[in-house]
């Protein structure tokens, strides 16, 4: 996967508008304009949602041959990437489910914390403790909590990405917040909870 150095500026709408259906005739340049101008970003919210930079080039990958796939079916009725980072958390969720089916835990999460501490130092074992408790979170909360407070969507946003109520993404938020400070409350505890 090609990852250009510096964010390319998204075309604008009409411009966008004007590669898809140069993509839709089979323009292999206007679709690698296209993947420019958004696989950042993409490769962006795929990683924060996996957290594994390999599974992250491949789910990358997978986003832009489906969203070409289904880009006859694209309406024009929210922003390309706004339907195209629908299709990569649809992606990274459903690749995410595979693997988890597939593989086991790398280390056990009763053995993160003392590994990290022991041998890679406090902000290592930090960081492992963060992850082990985002990988606990149920996968909505985890995906709405990375999209909210990581990626900085609107809960409207989210609601449209995952094809749920504005509600249900403040609800699954607060849900996931309350449960990461219950999971990490030893971290700080003289915070009120």
């Amino acid at each position: 996967m090609t990852i250009p150095a510096t964010p390319l500026e998204s075309p604008d709408r009409a411009d966008e508008r004007d590669l898809i259906a140069r993509v839709l005739l089979g323009d292999r340049s206007a679709a690698r304009a296209l993947y420019d101008a958004h696989v950042s970003r993409v490769h962006r919210v795929v990683f924060r949602l996996c957290g594994d930079a390999e599974l992250a080039g491949e789910f990358t990958q997978d986003t832009f041959v489906r969203a070409f796939q289904q880009l006859a079916k694209f309406r024009g009725e929210s922003s390309f990437a706004t339907w195209l980072h629908r299709v990569a958390v649809t992606t990274a969720m459903n690749g995410l489910r595979k693997v988890k089916r597939i593989r086991d835990r790398e280390v056990a999460l009763e053995h993160a914390g003392e590994m990290g501490a022991w041998e890679h130092g406090t902000d290592h074992a930090l960081k492992q403790r963060l992850h082990a408790a985002l990988e606990a979170l149920p996968e909505s909360q985890r995906s709405t909590l990375i999209l909210h407070d990581l990626e900085g969507y609107t809960h409207q946003e989210i609601a449209t990405t995952l094809g749920v109520a504005e509600g249900t993404s403040k609800s699954r938020l607060f849900m996931a917040r309350n449960a990461l400070r219950r999971t990490l409350a030893d971290l700080a505890p003289d915070v009120q909870h």
